[in-house]
């Protein structure tokens, strides 16, 4: 499992012109499920998400996570974050999960975070999203679990 983490000022999804999900400052995660992932994979990775260590403390150091910061989270699926690009021109998508397993593991990782978090929103899982972010920085990480 993959997630592309952005520290945002505010974040939001829409789907056919409608507002699906919308934070205001927090992380934005780009998620990419593989096929050997589970939900042990999932709560791997909230963990490392939700205490990674990206804004700002009193000094200006990187020593806050977003519980501590009180930021918000968003998570949209990005299937593409899985794509095998070591090998000529086009991307290849083996490794990624079904659609169907995507989507269960998505769900739960979602679940999970709205359980830990007071301010979580998400887009929808396999739709057309537009999403539109201020990145705060820019601070961006991939988190592998």
């Amino acid at each position: 499992m993959k997630g592309l983490i952005q520290r945002v000022k505010h974040a939001r999804v829409e789907v056919a012109g409608e507002t699906v999900g919308a934070i205001d400052h927090g992380i934005l995660l780009l998620l990419g499920v593989e096929a050997s992932d589970s939900r042990a994979s999932a709560d791997k990775l909230l963990h490392k998400v939700l205490h990674y260590r990206v804004f700002s403390d009193e000094q200006g150091k990187m020593n806050l996570n977003v519980q501590q910061a009180e930021g918000g989270l968003l998570v949209v699926s990005q299937f593409t974050l899985v794509a095998d690009t070591a090998k000529g021109l086009r991307p290849s998508f083996s490794r990624g999960a079904s659609p169907q397993q995507a989507e269960e593991l998505y769900d739960y990782f979602l679940e999970q975070a709205q359980a830990r978090l007071p301010s979580v929103a998400g887009g929808q899982f396999a739709a057309d999203m537009q999403v539109s972010l201020c990145n705060d920085g820019p601070v961006t990480f991939l988190l592998e679990a």
